[in-house]
């Protein structure tokens, strides 16, 4: 197996890792809202996962994407390969600065008891757009990386 099939191989795995559990998120926050009292333990489930698998997974797609350019000689200034990278930054940043606030204050107001509330609800509604947006880049990402445009 050459190098640079065992970065795509891991890297593709990374992405079903990431992908699938972000967009597993959608359907354990619609159980939180369904369901206010276990809202709290839906929503810290969220954030252990994000944080030891879809996290991780995100950071390694970027090392084994940088791999496969070195080990491919595929030049970083390819249409594809920009777009992407722009996008995964957006992504970065609307994650960090959007996403990971809301999803605070979501888990705040759940462990407060308050998953029933009109706040909550505001911030929940919040965090789906958001997250929505930032799941649509991704999926913009995983386009780019597939189909391979050229202007």
């Amino acid at each position: 197996m050459s190098l640079y099939t065992f970065f795509k191989f891991v890297h593709v795995v990374l992405a079903i890792v990431a992908i699938g559990f972000n967009a597993s998120y959608a359907i354990w926050l619609r159980q939180a809202e369904r369901q206010p009292e276990h809202a709290a333990h839906i929503l810290q489930g969220i954030k252990v996962l994000d944080g030891r698998f879809t996290t991780p997974a995100y950071v390694l797609l970027l090392v084994t994407g940088f791999g496969l350019l070195t080990v491919g000689d595929i030049p970083f200034t390819t249409f594809w390969i920009l777009a992407a990278l722009v996008l995964y930054a957006a992504v970065v940043i609307g994650g960090v600065a959007l996403y990971a606030p809301v999803l605070r204050a979501q888990t705040a107001l759940a462990e407060a008891g308050r998953a029933d509330s009109d706040e909550y609800r505001s911030v929940a509604h919040r965090g789906a757009v958001i997250g929505g947006l930032l799941i649509l880049l991704v999926f913009s990402i995983e386009f780019l990386m597939v189909a391979k445009p050229t202007l």
